[in-house]
């Protein structure tokens, strides 16, 4: 029998980019070529980039799809076997429904000669395949020994006829999956996991880069018949790689990936990086004000764009602490990024005093009026957006999970920005994140790490939580599963100050997600609820 070599084709798509993306197709597919493979997998929907969402409502973009992997076909190395992620025409659907398969063409000799179907749709989290596809029928199409299948096929968890064992069933010696699933922490593990308990070895063919809130993170793998990872290629960045089936069980299995903060850093460098690029922008803005939060967003920016690319401001009043002006500038010059320092005493002071009598005539300040406060967040946010204007610039907003989900920032202040970078970080991660980049670089000032976190929108204002407490406890209340030692009058608070601020997080920027749940498309709370 002849010896089996199967690329992997670790690619970055682009939504919607027909053209590119079959160029990079069949770029990926000559390279596998090249390297003496006789079978290649490229990710999930690579065609069509991931996720098409709502694409797939507009008939002309799904007959271009359609047309366009028969393009890549016919471009494609003689004598290779491939497996592309497009999508398919299902044969009947119910009206208002685009009728589609999530799929698999077959491609060999320039046609394609089958097309695998997903059977397993994901509604859960971000996922809403429903909406677009219908699931395949169950028919296995075990092609030279390799059984393909798509993402959640591979899951095997809680289904009474699992597709990756009725494919080894039929007779597959080896499971190619083609998949797009993003990261989040620990996502690697559980891809790892599902593809353990097969029983024959497991080509695993993940997406990679960003797609608005999504970050792909690639980690492509191999695991050989006792479930073993033997190969993985990188995470963040495309890769095509061949492996020989027939040496798995010879392999040692390789090491675990990079500690949680350095995958989690490097996976908002790489969101950042192509939200960016991908909307057609190269430079960015950011309010540095001397505490962490801002500071780990500098560090994000200079590595996603370069540090000649990325403006802050520090915006100081006389509530602010000359170290945070300080700070700020010295973290510009570590990380080679400009820092423009432009007091904003003056316009909140003016604005106060413009709107003072206007206000006095509503009636007595409410218990807990922070008019004066707010209006010196806004004003920053005012300075940031004219730099905005002016430069064609990028807004970052530099708020943790922890403040978006307790409310505690002011709507068209510094809630402001088009992209939260670190909007799915609870507080406590920020700090991990910064230390370990900081670790061997030294470019964060100590009194940035070491201060205690404040606005500094009043005299002595600190932060009113003790993150290392609060933050575990409101991050478990968003993932669903409250600790159970927690005192039931604080978790009422608490339940309440999440679910009564869900205003300000609908009118808030894209949360970049790397936790299981974060802001955003895979949190569909209502604004106006009782419970």
């Amino acid at each position: 029998m002849p010896r089996m070599r199967v690329a992997l084709a670790q690619l970055n798509p682009r939504v919607g980019d027909l053209a590119r993306n079959a160029d990079l197709v069949v770029e990926a597919l000559r390279a596998a070529h090249a390297q003496g493979a006789t079978h290649a997998v490229t990710p999930e929907l690579v065609i069509t980039g991931a996720p098409p969402r709502d694409l797939l409502l507009d008939e002309r973009f799904v007959e271009d799809s359609l047309a366009t992997i028969h393009s890549v076909a016919a471009r494609s190395p003689p004598g290779l076997t491939a497996f592309v992620g497009t999508i398919a025409r299902a044969p009947s659907h119910t009206p208002d429904h685009p009728g589609l398969y999530n799929a698999l063409a077959v491609i060999r000799d320039g046609r394609v000669i089958d097309t695998v179907h997903k059977q397993l749709l994901p509604a859960y989290d971000v996922f809403h395949e429903p909406r677009w596809f219908v699931p395949g029928d169950g028919a296995t199409a075990v092609r030279d020994g390799i059984g393909p299948l798509l993402c959640e096929d591979l899951w095997d968890d809680g289904y009474a006829t699992h597709p990756g064992a009725a494919l080894v069933a039929a007779g597959a010696r080896v499971l190619a999956c083609a998949a797009s699933s993003p990261f989040r922490w620990n996502a690697y593990d559980h891809r790892v996991a599902h593809a353990a308990r097969q029983r024959v070895p497991v080509i695993y063919a993940n997406l990679v880069g960003g797609q608005d809130e999504l970050i792909f993170d690639g980690g492509s793998f191999v695991t050989d018949s006792r479930g073993r990872v033997v190969h993985r290629l990188p995470f963040f960045e495309e890769a095509v790689e061949t492996v020989d089936i027939d040496d798995l069980d010879d392999l040692d299995p390789i090491p675990a990936p990079e500690p949680r903060a350095a995958l989690g850093f490097r996976a908002l460098v790489l969101g950042l990086h192509d939200f960016a690029h991908k909307n057609g922008v190269r430079r960015a803005v950011l309010g540095l004000s001397g505490g962490v939060d801002s500071a780990l967003v500098a560090c994000i920016a200079k590595e996603a764009l370069g540090g000649a690319n990325v403006l802050a401001v520090a915006m100081p009043t006389r509530f602010s602490d000359s170290r945070s002006t300080s700070s700020a500038q010295a973290l510009g010059a570590a990380l080679g990024i400009p820092v423009e320092v432009f007091p904003v005493e003056a316009l909140s002071t003016g604005a106060s005093a413009a709107l003072g009598p206007w206000l006095d005539a509503l009636g007595v300040a409410h218990p807990g009026d922070t008019t004066h406060e707010n209006i010196q967040a806004r004003v920053r946010a005012m300075v940031l957006l004219a730099a905005v204007n002016r430069t064609g610039a990028l807004l970052l907003n530099t708020s943790n999970k922890t403040e978006l989900a307790l409310g505690y920032g002011t709507m068209h202040g510094d809630l402001a920005g088009t992209l939260a970078v670190i909007g799915d970080l609870t507080k406590p991660d920020v700090y991990s994140l910064a230390r370990w980049y900081d670790a061997g670089r030294g470019v964060i000032p100590v009194f940035v790490l070491e201060r205690p976190p404040s606005a500094e929108l009043r005299a002595d204002q600190v932060d009113p939580f003790d993150y290392p407490v609060v933050a575990p406890r409101v991050e478990s209340l968003i993932q669903g599963k409250a600790l159970p030692d927690w005192d039931p009058a604080d978790r009422m608070s608490t339940e309440r100050s999440v679910r009564t601020t869900e205003h300000k997080r609908w009118q808030g920027g894209v949360v970049l997600k790397v936790s299981a749940r974060a802001f955003g498309t895979g949190r569909m709370l209502p604004i106006t609820r009782v419970r």
